[in-house]
């Protein structure tokens, strides 16, 4: 069963990107269908947009010079909007996720939006190959399981190992401060935006990381 997708003009400062979302109704229905046959099926989370998404492509839009010219990768991508406003600065962009479902869609927004310069790749971050060396890496709102933060710390310290920059923005909750707290030597410029979208009002927090000298 396929999703429903919404075409939805997200504003981003003074751009615009569409951006292909599945409609609420359609979400449900295909996951209840699929709890059928699967009981432990995961919910979708990806197939909404999210305030840290909002937040680090309103990052990248007001500080472009982070990814302008460079090959970009984004990994945990969901619907993939900060890759979608990086390839507007960016020379090269791949937009990742582990699900192959989550990436049919973001190819229908690519298409949307006529971005010749996006990649789509299927990448886990348990299972990362060690071809990866992008200059810029964009993570948005990927710590939110503890159980995850040890892992995605080695996946990290991996890319400061190949010099790579990397943005990540991230909603303000409790349970990430630690992880937060232990990638602050790495921080060379820390934002707090409120983003309003959908009438509820986040703040997040962006990240840049770079490699100590």
């Amino acid at each position: 069963m396929k999703y429903k997708l919404e075409s939805r003009l997200i504003a981003v400062g003074d751009t615009a990107i569409k951006l292909f979302v599945p409609g609420e109704g359609s979400v449900k229905q295909v996951y209840h269908a699929q709890r059928e046959t699967n009981p432990v099926t995961p919910f979708p989370y990806w197939a909404k947009v999210w305030p840290a998404a909002l937040a680090l492509s309103t990052f990248l839009q007001k500080e472009p010079h982070y990814i302008l010219g460079k090959n970009v990768l984004e990994l945990a991508a969901g619907l993939g909007l900060p890759s979608l406003l990086a390839a507007r600065y960016a020379s090269t962009v791949c937009c990742s996720d582990y699900l192959p479902e989550t990436l049919d869609v973001v190819r229908q927004s690519i298409a949307l939006n006529g971005a010749a310069n996006i990649s789509t790749r299927l990448l886990d971050w348990h299972r990362l190959p060690g071809d990866l060396a992008p200059e810029v890496l964009l993570l948005s709102d990927i710590n939110y399981d503890p159980r995850e933060f040890e892992v995605l710390y080695e996946v990290l310290t991996g890319f400061f190992k190949s010099n790579t920059l990397i943005l990540l923005s991230t909603p303000q909750r409790l349970i990430a401060k630690p992880f937060i707290e232990r990638l602050l030597p790495w921080c060379i410029q820390q934002e707090e935006l409120s983003v309003t979208y959908t009438g509820e009002v986040t703040p997040v927090t962006v990240l840049v990381l770079r490699k100590s000298v």
